[in-house]
């Protein structure tokens, strides 16, 4: 047992040191064309990091996906969301390359996948292939670029794992993108922090003037200052071939010549991109639809991105005394753009004003916070969010209002009402529902025992019961009942529902089971004759579709095929 324990170890030990040194020829390409950029590896997006880079297909479907290095396929994931199709290969150097939103597989993967499929009759399913079954060697064809899942456009989302499944950027293996032109500045921020600190005599948050130079520098105008302060930078990236306006690799800032703060994307794990949230400004984001990344680091903030981080980053001023405050960010070819800001140490002529709001309900970080009316109640759990906050909250017959979504929050928050004024039927179709623009309810995921409704929420807002009377919509797209369609390639229809949404679906001909893809942003389920299960001439259609609160609709059709 000794013996087994140390061989174990040692292989573990081998596998870590071969990853300390990060291959930069081992993977190639994954597609068969000049690699351009939709997006950036670490790009900021909504609640999370972007784990990989959007590559370019040139505005359309169908371009060969090739394994980027020798291996297995260890994983395929097929989902509506997310990834939407998804492959994972396993390689020799205990590295894993992710390909996203295909449209389809090659031919041995398809037939593995489609077998699973039939057999479990479900189109979103995730595998785990044997390390001998689906080999793959580098260049191979392993499946076709798409647009499947929460794509806006057809690309191919490509990323590299390290040994502990952390995302890390495809630059660092020798991926090489062309990129001649330094980052975008597009604004400069700065926070007076402590109670008493200002900026220009000013407690608030406030753009700071820019001045671009010849050189491509920008000059800050001076700021005089008091106390505790830190920046924020709003920021982009372009590379070559592609106006998308993308994330940046990295920042670093220094005071008076002396680093303090440092944000780099190489690596970060999926279990820490949530606290994206404390990196920008989440109140001007949720406001302005703009993000400014600070360039300190607030309490609690676990994100292993920064380095080289003194007092987190913020910058104590003293009166009378001068400081030369320089930000640097970069992308990953080393394009650079330099902001050089001049401070002055200044005290206030006036007492300092905070806008500080304040409300009946003080949740704090650390504790757990409940509260209860009209037959409503919210549960925060401790750690839900990041810091002390004052809520604002009130209650209205069905409806909470809980304060608006500006306001960041980390881990689920649970929502409960008591129905039992509601009868047995009326609360079959009944849901918890967010009231979005002009007061347009969306459906929130809603467990119900008994006369107690419940969802989880990770966004501030107005919740309330809504209820859903009318079943889904089913209507056939390229196929008429009773038609001949030999020569079509797929049967399409259209699904749609018109509240909560739809749950689940199912399609079979002549009782039997069909396979049908569903596509959420165009709402169409297809079905791709090349599955080759339908032998018969005469066919008859029948899809059920079911909505989130139950209500169900079919569709019969026959049609027919040589």
């Amino acid at each position: 047992m000794k013996k087994i324990f140390t061989l174990t170890l040692l292989l573990f030990s081998v596998a870590i040191q071969a990853q300390s040194k990060i291959p930069s020829d081992f993977f190639k390409n994954p597609l068969a064309v000049d690699l351009v950029l939709s997006g950036t590896f670490g790009e900021l997006r909504s609640n999370h990091f972007h784990s990989g880079m959007d590559i370019k297909t040139q505005q359309r479907e169908g371009l060969p996906i090739l394994a980027a290095g020798d291996g297995f396929v260890s994983r395929i994931n097929i989902q509506h969301y997310g990834y939407g199709k998804a492959l994972y290969i396993q390689h020799p150097n205990g590295y894993t390359t992710v390909y996203g939103h295909l449209q389809k597989f090659s031919p041995e993967i398809e037939a593995y996948i489609k077998k699973q499929q039939y057999e479990k009759e479900t189109y979103e399913i995730e595998l785990f292939p044997k390390a001998d079954e689906l080999k793959v060697t580098v260049s191979d064809l392993v499946a076709i670029s798409g647009n499947t899942g929460g794509s806006g456009g057809p690309h191919l989302h490509f990323e590299i794992r390290d040994g502990q499944q952390r995302p890390m950027n495809p630059n660092l293996f020798g991926i090489e993108i062309k990129d001649t032109q330094a980052p975008t500045v597009n604004s400069l921020w700065v926070y007076p922090l402590g109670e008493s600190a200002h900026v220009n005599g000013s407690g608030e948050r406030q753009r700071v003037k820019l001045t671009p130079l010849k050189d491509g520098s920008f000059k800050a105008e001076q700021l005089n200052a008091c106390g505790e302060i830190a920046f924020g930078v709003n920021t982009t990236d372009k590379q070559d071939g592609a106006p998308n306006n993308n994330g940046i690799y990295k920042i670093n800032t220094n005071l008076n010549g002396d680093q303090i703060f440092q944000l780099n994307f190489d690596r970060f794990s999926f279990s820490e991109t949530r606290h994206l949230n404390q990196l920008i400004d989440y109140e001007y984001f949720s406001n302005n639809k703009s993000r400014i990344t600070r360039l300190y680091v607030q309490p609690s903030n676990p994100l292993s991105v920064y380095q080289n981080v003194v007092n987190n980053g913020t910058i104590t001023i003293q009166d009378s005394l001068t400081y030369l405050y320089n930000i640097t960010i970069l992308d990953f070819a080393g394009n650079e753009r330099i902001i050089r800001v001049p401070i002055k140490g200044e005290q206030p002529i006036n007492k300092i004003t905070k806008n500080i709001k304040e409300t009946d309900f003080l949740v704090k970080a650390n504790e757990a916070f409940s509260v209860e009316e009209n037959g409503i109640d919210v549960y925060i759990p401790k750690g839900s969010l990041y810091e002390d906050t004052f809520l604002d909250i009130s209650f209205s017959g069905d409806t909470i209002h809980l304060d608006k979504d500006d306001i960041p929050i980390h881990s689920n928050i649970t929502i409960g009402f008591d129905v039992s004024k509601y009868s047995e039927e009326s609360k079959e179709k009944m849901f918890i529902a967010k009231l979005g623009y002009r007061g347009r309810p969306s459906y929130s995921s809603t467990y119900k025992k008994g006369n107690r409704f419940t969802t989880g929420i990770r966004s501030f807002g107005d919740y309330t019961l809504a209820s859903d009377v009318k079943p889904p919509s089913i209507t056939p797209v390229n196929f008429k009942d009773g038609q001949w369609i030999s020569s079509n390639e797929n049967i399409k229809v259209k699904i749609t529902d018109d509240l909560s949404g739809i749950k689940s679906y199912r399609a079979t001909v002549n009782g039997k089971f069909i396979l049908m893809e569903y596509e959420y942003k165009n709402n169409t389920l297809t079905h791709n004759f090349s599955d080759a299960v339908l032998t018969e001439t005469e066919n008859k259609l029948k899809v059920i579709v079911i909505d989130n609160v139950g209500n169900s609709s079919t569709y019969e059709a026959t049609f027919f095929r040589k």
